[in-house]
């Protein structure tokens, strides 16, 4: 669906709240269209965002191990090593 959404299952360390929240809030940004915030959207889609990091939380925690790290660094790791 998003290319832009980076795979957190199996990273080392694990992913933390903020990754999780930045894949939820591009996530729901892409299937809202809705690019930035405005009076009439910011509360339907911030509650969206919280949900969907809580529900991903919650998956990644269920899943098994994955055999191998994913081949792409999320976007807040990549600017934490600059």
């Amino acid at each position: 669906m998003c290319r832009n959404i980076t795979t957190l299952r199996g990273l080392e360390p694990a992913a933390t709240d903020a990754e999780i929240e930045a894949g939820a809030r591009q996530y729901v940004r892409k299937i809202s269209g809705v690019q930035k915030t405005s009076a009439a959207t910011e509360e339907a889609f911030e509650r969206a965002v919280a949900e969907i990091a809580v529900i991903t939380k919650r998956v990644l925690g269920e899943l098994p191990p994955r055999r191998q790290p994913p081949t792409t660094e999320p976007p807040l790791r990549r600017l934490a090593r600059r």
